[in-house]
């Protein structure tokens, strides 16, 4: 049955350009060829039996972490005055639309180029559009931010967060122990940055455990070799 409709849409495509579409006779071998030549294509590739199989965007499938974003919420409360921007960025973060999310944040660095929250809020979706990787235009986002906010704990917290992803243990734990020295005893991300340093103590330890164990394993002969007592 989908043929039947298929062919009868066509006919009356057709039927349309001739009568009220007022194609002249020269164009009706042509148009009429061209339609067939469609219908064939779709008769070769289609498949109009199989269920529909929506798809979401590519972007949709990275969903942020929502603890991140209430993270840097609590951390930038009081170094810029994009609030407005930063709650239509956070949204599209939420949805895991990280490009979308940073073109809005570039527009509006380009309104309020000394917003250190913003530039922090850029960091993070260039960090997310990437996957957690550290690139050169979040790094340079992120000591943008913290140029302009010295006292900004935004910018070493999400930094290292990015540099312990991507597998720069020592170098986020520098980030880390330097911001939580400095951090109020009070601060309401405090808690949980001590539980992250922790956290990445043990796995440094654990990877020097790992290579301590590697460099005194004996040395085991190459497959096909004879060993020196025999």
């Amino acid at each position: 049955m989908t043929w039947v409709f298929i062919l009868v849409i066509a006919v009356l495509v057709l039927g349309v350009m001739i009568f009220v579409l007022k194609l002249p006779r020269t164009g009706w071998e042509i148009t009429a060829a061209a339609l067939l030549f469609g219908v064939s294509g779709y008769a070769l590739q289609g498949h109009p039996g199989l269920a529909g199989a929506p798809q979401a965007p590519v972007e949709n499938a990275k969903l942020a972490d929502q603890t991140l974003i209430k993270e840097r919420q609590q951390m930038g409360a009081a170094f810029g005055q994009g609030q407005s921007w930063l709650i239509l960025a956070d949204a599209l973060t939420r949805q895991g639309q990280f490009g979308a999310a940073s073109e809005i944040l570039r527009k509006a660095i380009a309104k309020s180029p000394n917003d250190a929250d913003l530039w922090v809020a850029l960091g993070n979706t260039l960090v997310g559009h990437t996957d957690g990787v550290m690139t050169p235009a979040a790094q340079f986002a992120f000591q943008k931010a913290a140029n302009i906010a010295p006292d900004h704990p935004g910018p070493p917290f999400f930094m290292g967060l990015a540099l312990a992803q991507g597998g720069r243990l020592a170098e986020a734990r520098a980030l880390w122990a330097e911001l939580l020295a400095r951090s109020p005893a009070d601060a309401p991300y405090r808690a949980d940055l001590q539980e992250r340093l922790q956290r990445l103590d043990s796995m440094i330890a654990e990877q020097a455990q790992m290579q301590g164990a590697v460099q005194g394993a004996p040395a085991v002969p190459p497959p096909g070799t004879k060993s020196s007592q025999q």
